[in-house]
Order: structure tokens, then sequence, then C-alpha cells
């Protein structure tokens, strides 16, 4: 009977040792950032843009104070 105790015990303890030692999985990795959007190519053709927006604004705020 005492053996039974005894290995009854030896087992419960392993049994949480067990438990205690189980892996878990690491988190998934994250998911690399997007990439930059080249802004070298169109830097010209939105410098002359806003040059002509500004252009056009003036002359018409000019027209519009002078009538």
């Amino acid at each position: 009977m005492k053996t039974k105790n005894i290995l009854a015990s030896v087992l419960f303890l392993f049994m949480g040792i067990v438990c205690i030692a189980q892996v878990t999985t690491p988190p998934p990795p994250t998911p690399p950032p997007p990439p930059g959007l080249p802004i070298d190519s169109g830097i010209v053709v939105l410098f002359l843009v806003a040059l002509s927006y500004g252009v056009y604004k003036t002359y018409k705020f000019t027209k519009r104070n002078l009538a």
C-alpha cells in the first residue's frame, strides 16, 4: 500500500514537471513594412503642376480685384 502511495506521488510530481516544461510555439513574425514610394521620379512634374496652379490662382485673384 505504501509503494502505491509513493508511486502515485512520484507520478503526480512528474506530471507537474512535464506540464511546466511544455514549450509554447512562438508568435508568427510580423509582416515586413510596405515599400516606400519613389518620389524622385515625379518631383519635377509635381513642381510644375504646383507652379502652374499658383500662377492660375494669382491671375484669377488679380483679375477679380482689378475689375
